[in-house]
C-alpha cells in the first residue's frame, strides 16, 4: 500500500458491518479476477498472432531475427500509446509501488492497451502493477457511485487484495502481503477483523481464476529431506540470489536515466524494445515474456540445460527485466524476477547435483524476490508455492533470515523521487484521481 496508509485511522468493524460488506467484497474479488483474465486472454490471442500466425504465414523462424522485429515493433507501438493516448498510460511502473493511489478513469484504456501490447510482445514484465492499478481505479469509482459511505481506502484494499489473490491463485498471498500494512493502521479491533474483507475478496478472486481455468502458480519439483548441511546450502543460494538482485537494483536508476534521456516516450520505448529484442536473440525465446509459462518449460526437463546455458538465461533475464522496467513499459517485476530465481536455483542444482531441486529453486526465489519486492511474506509464499513442498516451509523461514539482513537497508528496486530524469510525458502525467476520498471508511 502507499506510504501514508498506516496514518489513516480505521474504526474497529463490528460483525454486522463485516457481514453487510461481505457481499460487495466477494463481488469485487470476482470482478478483479474477470478483468485480469480478460487481459490475459486478449494478450494471449495477440501473442499467438505475433509469434505463431505471422511468422508461419511469412515462412520465417520465430526464434531468430523475428524476436528483434517483434520486440522493436512492440516498443514502437507502446511508445505511440504513451505519447498520444489520454493519460499517457498512467505513471511509469518503475516509479510506483505494487499498490498506489487510484488513477483517473480516463487513464485506464491507455494503460490496458500498452500493458496488453507489452505482455503479447514478449517484454520481460508481468501484469501485476498495471492490473492492480486498473482494478483499484474501477473499484473506487464504482464504490463512489453506489456505496459512497464505504470510502476509497477500503475499496482500494478490497481491489488490491482481490487482484493479488487472482494473480497468485491463492488468497493466502494477499493475506500475507497486507498483514503488516493492516497491523500498522491505527484503530481498534483484531487483525483478522481488518483482514476479513480483503481475504474475502482475495478468496473470491482466486476461486474465480480456478473456475476460469487460469494456470496455477504450482509446479512439481523433485524433493528430498532437508538436513542442516542442506540448510546451509539453501542459505548460500539465497544470498547468491540477493547478490544478483542487488546488481540489478543498483543498476536500475542508471539504466532508467539513460533511456529517459531520450525524452520522448516513443523513442524511449522503441529503443527499449530494440535492446530487449537483441537480448532475446541471445538468450532465446525462454527469456521472453513475464516468465510464468517459461518457468514451467524449465521445470519440464531440468537436466536439459547445462550450467553455461543457465548462467546465460539468468543474466539475460535480469538485464531484460532492468531494461524493460527502465524503458517506460508498464508492468510488474515479480514474475520475471521469479523466473530468474528459478533458473538460478536450477543452476545451483546443475553445479551440485546432490542438492534437491526444490530447495535450490525455493532458496534462489527467496533471495531475488526479497530484492525486488522488499517483502518477506511474498518471497516466502512464492518460494513455497513454486517448490510445492510444505515440508520445506520451516527451513525456508530460517533461510530467509540472513537474506533479509542483506536487503533490509539496500535500495528499493524502484525509481524514487529525484533519482530519475526530469519529468517527461512518459512519467509526468501520473493520471492520479484528483479528489481522493478524505473520509475514513466505516469498516476496515
Amino acid at each position: 500500500m502507499t506510504d501514508d496508509s498506516a496514518d489513516m485511522p480505521m474504526p474497529a468493524p463490528t460483525p454486522a458491518q463485516l457481514l453487510v460488506l461481505l457481499v460487495p467484497a466477494l463481488v469485487v474479488g470476482v470482478l478483479c479476477a474477470l478483468v485480469l483474465r480478460a487481459l490475459d486472454l486478449a494478450a494471449g490471442a495477440l501473442q499467438g498472432v505475433l509469434w505463431t500466425t505471422l511468422p508461419g504465414a511469412l515462412g520465417v523462424d520465430p526464434n531468430g531475427w523475428w524476436i528483434v522485429v517483434v520486440l522493436t515493433a512492440t516498443g514502437f507501438a507502446v511508445g505511440l500509446g504513451l505519447q498520444f493516448l489520454p493519460g499517457h498510460g498512467g505513471p511509469d511502473s518503475a516509479t510506483t509501488e505494487l499498490v498506489a493511489e487510484p488513477l483517473k478513469l480516463r487513464t485506464l484504456p491507455g494503460l490496458v492497451i500498452v500493458t496488453g501490447l507489452a505482455l503479447a510482445g514478449g517484454v520481460s514484465l508481468g501484469p501485476e502493477n498495471p492490473i492492480i492499478a486498473i482494478n483499484v481505479a474501477l473499484t473506487v469509482a464504482l464504490f463512489g457511485r453506489l456505496m459512497p459511505r464505504v470510502g476509497a481506502n477500503l475499496g482500494m484494499l478490497m481491489a488490491a487484495a482481490g487482484t493479488i489473490g487472482a494473480l497468485f491463485g491463492s488468497p493466502v498471498a494477499a493475506a500475507l502481503l497486507f498483514t503488516g500494512t493492516l497491523a500498522a493502521i491505527r484503530g481498534g479491533g483484531a487483525l483478522w477483523d481488518k483482514l476479513f474483507l480483503p481475504l474475502a475478496s482475495a478468496g473470491a478472486a482466486a476461486g474465480t481464476m480456478h473456475v476460469l481455468g487460469a494456470p496455477p502458480l504450482q509446479f512439481t519439483l523433485p524433493t528430498a529431506p532437508t538436513t542442516p548441511l542442506l540448510l546451509l546450502a539453501g542459505i548460500v543460494i539465497a544470498v547468491a540470489g540477493v547478490a544478483i538482485g542487488l546488481i540489478g537494483a543498483f543498476a536500475f536508476p542508471f539504466v532508467h536515466r539513460a533511456f529517459h534521456s531520450l525524452r520522448q516516450p516513443l523513442l524511449i520505448a522503441t529503443a527499449g524494445g530494440l535492446v530487449l529484442g537483441l537480448l532475446g536473440l541471445i538468450g532465446g525465446p525462454i527469456t521472453l515474456f513475464k516468465g510464468l509459462d517459461q518457468m514451467g518449460e524449465l521445470f519440464e526437463d531440468p537436466d536439459a540445460y547445462d550450467p553455461g546455458q543457465l548462467v546465460v538465461i539468468v543474466l539475460i533475464k535480469l538485464v531484460a527485466l532492468v531494461v524493460a522496467a527502465s524503458a517506460a513499459f508498464r508492468g510488474g517485476r515479480i514474475f520475471p524476477a521469479a523466473f530468474a530465481g528459478a533458473a538460478l536455483g536450477l543452476l545451483a542444482h546443475a553445479l551440485i547435483p546432490s542438492l534437491p531441486i526444490a530447495l535450490c529453486v525455493a532458496s534462489a526465489l527467496i533471495g531475488i524476490l526479497l530484492v525486488m519486492a522488499k517483502d518477506g511474506w511474498l518471497a516466502l509464499f512464492v518460494a513455497a508455492a513454486v517448490a510445492g513442498d510444505l515440508a520445506l516451509l520451516p527451513w525456508l523461514c530460517v533461510i530467509i533470515l540472513p537474506a533479509w539482513l542483506l536487503v533490509s537497508r539496500a535500495p528499493e528496486f524502484r525509481i524514487v523521487s529525484g533519482s530519475g530524469p526530469e519529468a517527461s510525458p512518459a512519467t509526468a502525467d501520473a493520471g492520479r484521481a484528483s479528489e481522493p476520498d478524505a473520509e475514513p471508511p466505516p469498516a476496515p
